[in-house]
């Protein structure tokens, strides 16, 4: 199966044919392309998606990553990463090992198949050549045959006519026989012209056109199979890749495996415990004898045996009490937290004070690290005076004592409170109440009061703090405020629930059990304004009294 022999006469179908086999090349070669540019937006794509959804360093949502389901997203998210970085090895190699050979491939083929036809074409114009050559010898036989055979005529007419004379038959006879050479002559040159084209057809149709074709043949065959090659190729680059993305895949089922509940749970629970204990059972309290708007006998007043009058409704406090109270919890909007974080609940407080403690210790191992450095170069100074001054580490060194020194008292400072902190909290499974123990710290809600709303004067734990981005007023506007301000009137009563010990500033003791006065409600921030007597007013937490308004005091609401 010879393309010379059986495509002889098909040489513009060939040279149609072998563009066409080019052209698919070419337009493999940009297929290839595209899909290198698919894979290296899918890769960029991934990474920025994996990237979106990172935590951010020194953020809340870093925090949430302890939980093993964060965990195991985040590895998700970093085998996106690895998977996303496949997909540029698969554009990368399909450009190096497919799109770099077949680009260059595909000039060496149009060089080639230029140069195999224009030798066709070069035969072809030769064997026309010939082809005209024979033809011209062949009418030139032609012609001077008949004009021997018009010559032959005429000399024999002349010479069968007894009217002309010797000379012109003679005459006519030279000119027949001229015509007759001539006639031979042509006709050995058109039989030479003629044995020279036909063994220059042989020579074409059987040497030069198969050898041309044949060359074009295998010239294509080269072609087919280079295609060939390059799609296994195409396929094994994708195949190489399988196993680590297997591997990106079989990671995230692996980090998928490693989400445990409960420790999620656990995580919870060391996150948001407060560290109190929860409330004793109430006291049934008898409403069918009517209710006296008096001091109840196991009042403080009653229990200190003071003999003073009952409070009266309206009594207005001596002293600017109020005014500071409302000073703290301006401060505690503009963000200003103790530095103990005695604002928080006594086992967060704990651990926030411990990892302080770890942060400081880390500082302080650092900088010990950084003064054995220094001390360590001051020794070579010492020894090679050529490679520095000793002294002029001096300053640095004493520097770095100083920060060891100051890092050191921070230290103190925070374990002593942790040591404070860990001294209060309760045993495990010791059942006694913590009221009183943790300063202006609320006990856990009653009434459905949620503890993480409470918030006390001087700095107690709020969620509505974090949610406060300005102040519009300053503290001295609240000082002109209530100079004046007359004494609010008793909207109701209340009792303790528990013992509260009213150390700061604005807030008041109260003893479990005690009936005082409600004079402001609970504003949404966890505590509650009540009146012993005259003299003696302040807040207490909600969650630490059972409010009992009055309907028919003026702004009073429906307890619930």
């Amino acid at each position: 199966m010879s393309w010379g022999t059986e495509l002889w006469d098909q040489f513009d179908n060939l040279e149609k044919h072998t563009q066409w086999g080019i052209d698919i090349l070419e337009k493999y070669i940009k297929f290839v392309k595209e899909r290198t540019e698919i894979e290296l937006s899918y890769a960029k794509q991934l990474r920025n998606l994996s990237k979106k959804y990172q935590p951010k360093k020194n953020s809340k949502e870093e925090e949430e990553y302890r939980y093993t389901a964060c965990k195991a997203f985040l590895s998700t998210l970093n085998e996106m990463n690895d998977y996303a970085g496949q997909h540029e090895v698969v554009s990368e190699n399909l450009t190096s090992q497919i799109l770099a050979g077949l680009a260059r491939y595909v000039q060496e083929l149009k060089q080639e198949r230029k140069s195999h036809f224009h030798d066709g074409r070069k035969a072809q114009q030769h064997i026309e050549t010939c082809w005209k050559q024979l033809e011209s010898s062949k009418r030139r036989f032609e012609r001077d045959c008949k004009e021997a055979d018009r010559a032959q005529q005429y000399f024999e007419k002349m010479d069968a006519d007894i009217n002309v004379t010797k000379a012109d038959v003679e005459k006519a006879r030279q000119q027949a026989q001229i015509r007759h050479q001539m006639a031979e002559d042509s006709k050995a040159d058109y039989s030479s012209i003629l044995q020279k084209f036909n063994h220059e057809q042989r020579d074409y149709y059987h040497t030069h056109i198969p050898n041309i074709f044949q060359k074009i043949q295998e010239m294509e065959e080269r072609r087919i199979v280079r295609l060939g090659e390059s799609m296994k190729t195409y396929a094994e680059v994708d195949r190489q890749v399988i196993p680590i993305i297997g591997k990106c895949l079989d990671g995230i089922v692996k980090a998928a495996e490693c989400i445990d509940e409960k420790t999620d749970s656990q995580l919870v629970i060391e996150a948001y415990k407060s560290g109190f204990e929860p409330p004793g059972d109430i006291e049934f309290e008898d409403y069918t004898q009517p209710m006296k708007r008096t001091v109840s006998e196991n009042s403080l007043s009653n229990s200190r045996g003071d003999g003073k009058a009952e409070p009266k409704f309206g009594g207005k406090p001596k002293g600017k009490l109020w005014p500071f109270i409302k000073k703290n919890k301006l401060s505690l909007k503009l963000g200003a937290a103790p530095e103990d974080f005695s604002n928080l609940p006594p086992e967060q407080r704990r651990k926030k004070l411990q990892q302080k403690v770890d942060e400081l210790n880390k500082e302080i191992q650092k900088e010990m690290d950084q003064r054995e450095a220094i001390t360590k170069m001051k020794d070579v100074y010492l020894k090679n005076p050529q490679m520095g001054d000793p002294a002029s580490l001096d300053h640095k060194l004493t520097e770095v004592i100083q920060n060891i020194d100051k890092l050191r008292l921070e230290a103190q400072k925070f374990e002593a409170w942790l040591a404070e902190v860990e001294g209060r909290l309760p045993a495990r499974g010791e059942q006694r109440r913590q009221s009183g123990l943790y300063d202006a710290q609320p006990a856990p809600a009653v009434n459905n009061c949620a503890q993480a709303r409470e918030s006390s004067p001087d700095g107690s734990y709020t969620e509505e703090q974090s949610q406060e981005s300005e102040v519009k007023v300053l503290a001295t506007d609240f000082d002109d405020e209530f100079d004046d301000e007359e004494p609010l009137p008793a909207i109701g009563t209340c009792k303790a629930l528990y013992t509260f010990d009213g150390q700061n500033e604005g807030t008041i003791s109260v003893v479990e059990g005690e009936t005082l006065y409600v004079i402001e409600e609970d504003k949404g921030d966890g505590w509650t304004r009540i009146r012993r007597n005259e003299d003696e007013e302040g807040y207490v937490p909600t969650s630490y009294v059972e409010v009992y308004l009055d309907k028919n005091a003026k702004g009073a609401k429906t307890y619930i």
